[in-house]
C-alpha cells in the first residue's frame, strides 16, 4: 500500500488562494517519508495539463423517485424543524487505514447517496422543507488537494462534482466543509440523527435536544417497516445473489473440510462482493458443536464430514440492502438420523411460522406458531416435562431454542430497530413488510439434560418473508429447506 504525501494532515496543504497567498503553511510530512517536501516547481506542474472529465447530462440513480417520497414524508411529520441526518464520517481501522466506508441507513434511506461526509439538510419552509445534499466536491487541483491529501481523488479515486451529484440525486448539493458554520447560525428548532458525524452534532450543540432527536430516528426506522416497491425488489436480488453463495459453498465443501470454516466464509464473500457491496452482516460458518454458538463469526474451528454446516449469511446490494438466510446442511451431504429427527422438527416449526406471516395477523403470531411446534417435540422426545401449554407459559423450552423466531428485514439485517414496540413487535404485519422466519434447535456439546447423542447439534432454518396483500412471499424459496430436498440439492451440486 503506497504512503500518501501527507495524509495525517491535509489541511496544512490545503492552502486557499485568496486568503493564503501570501502565507503558506508548511507542509507536514508523515514520519518517515520519503520526500522532504514539494518544490515550487513539482506544486506548479501538478496544477494544469489535466483533462476535463466533468460528466453531463447524468440519469438520476434507479431510487430518486423513491427517496423523493421519504423526504416528502418526513417533511409532513415534522413541519418548521430544520432537519440533519448526517452520512457518516471514514472511521480509523489502524494507524492510517480505515475500514470501508457504509452509509447511515437514515442517510442512504433518504437520498441514495452512499459517501462518507455527506449531510442531508432539510430547511424548514411555508409549504413543507427544501432538502439540500452537503457533500465533498471534486478534489482542488489548484491548491494541490487532490494528490497531496491522504482522501485526495489520486489516492481513493474520483468522487461526483456537486453538479453531477444534483443530476444523479434530485437534490440541490452543496459544499460540506461550508456547513457546520451555517448550522451554528441557525435559529428555530433543529433535530438530528445522533452517532455518525461528531462534527455535526458540535456545531448543534445548543440547538437540538435528545427527546426531539429520538422522535426523529423513531420516525426513520418506523418508516422502513413497510417497503416499497424498489426496495421489495432490492431485498429479492440480495437473495439471489445469496442463493447463488450457498450453491458456491456446497461446491467447495471438500476443499473446507481440508483447512478450516474459514474458507466457508471466503467463498461466500466472494459472491458478495461481485454481485454486491459486501456481506450484510459477519457470515456464520459454523460446523459441528460450533452450530450452537447463535453469533459465531469466528470462522476458525474444523469441517468434518458427518458433522453438520450452519451457515448463516446474506449478500448486502450496492444499495445496501441486505438477505438473511440460514441453511443447516449435512457436511458429507446426508443427514444422519439424529440430524434428520432434528432438523425436521426445525422445518416443522418453520413451516408454521412461516404460515401464519399474514396481512392482518400480530407480529408475534409467527413467533408463536414456531415456539409452540418445538416445544410439542421436546416434550415428545421427553427433554422437558409437558403439558406443552406449561412449557410454553413458562419458557422451558427456551433452553433450546434460544432466540426469538425473526426480525425485520431491510437495509439493516435487524431493520427499524428504533421503532416503538407498540408498531413492531407488538403491531400488525402489513403489506410490505419483510421479516426473517427462523426457528432453531441448539443442544450443547455440555448439556447434561440430554442424551449424548443430541449434544453438540445445532439447526437453524431462517428464510426471508415477505408479506404480501394475500398472504406472503418466501423470497428465498430458491434454496430447499425439506430434508430430503437438501440432500438431492447438495448432490446435484457436488455432482
Amino acid at each position: 500500500m503506497s504512503e500518501a504525501l501527507n495524509p495525517e494532515t491535509p489541511e496544512a496543504v490545503l492552502d486557499d488562494a485568496a486568503d493564503q497567498a501570501d502565507e503558506e503553511k508548511p507542509i507536514k510530512q508523515r514520519k518517515n517519508g520519503l520526500y522532504p517536501g514539494v518544490s515550487d516547481e513539482l506544486a506548479e506542474s501538478m496544477k494544469s495539463g489535466w483533462a476535463d472529465t466533468e460528466l453531463h447530462g447524468l440519469e438520476p440513480i434507479p431510487q430518486a423517485e423513491y427517496t423523493a417520497a421519504r423526504r416528502a414524508a418526513l417533511s409532513a411529520r415534522f413541519p418548521g424543524d430544520r432537519l440533519v441526518i448526517p452520512a457518516g464520517n471514514l472511521k480509523t481501522r489502524s494507524n492510517d487505514t480505515e475500514y470501508p466506508f457504509r452509509a447511515s441507513v437514515e442517510y442512504a434511506y433518504l437520498t441514495g447517496n452512499l459517501t462518507e461526509d455527506g449531510v442531508l439538510v432539510m430547511e424548514p419552509t411555508a409549504a413543507g422543507h427544501k432538502a439540500t445534499i452537503y457533500l465533498l466536491p471534486r478534489s482542488d487541483r489548484e491548491n494541490g488537494e487532490f494528490w497531496l491529501s491522504g482522501q485526495g481523488e489520486l489516492w481513493v479515486g474520483r468522487r461526483h462534482s456537486l453538479t453531477e451529484a444534483e443530476q444523479l440525486y434530485g437534490i440541490p448539493a452543496s459544499d460540506v466543509r461550508e456547513l457546520a458554520d451555517k448550522l451554528r447560525e441557525a435559529t428555530g428548532p433543529v433535530r438530528v440523527v445522533r452517532g455518525y458525524d461528531a462534527g455535526i452534532e458540535t456545531a448543534l450543540t445548543d440547538k437540538v435536544t435528545a427527546e426531539r432527536d429520538d422522535e426523529l430516528r423513531v420516525f426513520l426506522s418506523e418508516a422502513r417497516l413497510v417497503k416499497d416497491e424498489f426496495e421489495a425488489g432490492e431485498l429479492q436480488k440480495a437473495v439471489d445473489s445469496t442463493v447463488r453463495g450457498f450453491e458456491d459453498v456446497v461446491k467447495v465443501l471438500d476443499k473446507a473440510e481440508a483447512t478450516s470454516e474459514r474458507y466457508i466464509e471466503g467463498t461466500f464473500f466472494l459472491r458478495a462482493r461481485v454481485e454486491g457491496n459486501d456481506v450484510g452482516y459477519g457470515s456464520i460458518c459454523a460446523a459441528g458443536p460450533h452450530a450452537c454458538t447463535l453469533h459465531w463469526v469466528r470462522n476458525d474451528g474444523p469441517v468434518r464430514s458427518g458433522d453438520l454446516l450452519l451457515l448463516d449469511a446474506g449478500v448486502e446490494t450496492h444499495t445496501l440492502y441486505t438477505a438473511d438466510v440460514t441453511r443447516t446442511l449435512p457436511i458429507n451431504g446426508t443427514y444422519s438420523e439424529i440430524q434428520k429427527k432434528i432438523y425436521d422438527a426445525v422445518y416443522e416449526a418453520q413451516e408454521a411460522g412461516i404460515a401464519a406471516v399474514q396481512p392482518g395477523a400480530k407480529y408475534r403470531d409467527f413467533h408463536d406458531a414456531a415456539q409452540r411446534v418445538l416445544a410439542e417435540r421436546l416434550v415428545e422426545w421427553g427433554l422437558v416435562e409437558g403439558p406443552v401449554e406449561r412449557v410454553l407459559e413458562l419458557g422451558l423450552q427456551r433452553r433450546w431454542t434460544l432466540h426469538g423466531t425473526g426480525h425485520m428485514l431491510g437495509m439493516d439485517v435487524h431493520d427499524c430497530a428504533a421503532a416503538r414496540t407498540e408498531t413492531y413487535v407488538d403491531g400488525t404485519l402489513e403489506p410490505g413488510m419483510c421479516l426473517t422466519v427462523e426457528p432453531g434447535l441448539y443442544f450443547q456439546a455440555d448439556d447434561l439434560t440430554v442424551p449424548e447423542e443430541y449434544r453438540g447439534i445445532g439447526v437453524r432454518i431462517e428464510d426471508d418473508i415477505l408479506v404480501t396483500e394475500d398472504g406472503n412471499r418466501n423470497l428465498s424459496a430458491g434454496l430447499p429447506r425439506r430434508s430430503d430436498e437438501v440432500e438431492a440439492w447438495m448432490a446435484s451440486l457436488k455432482g
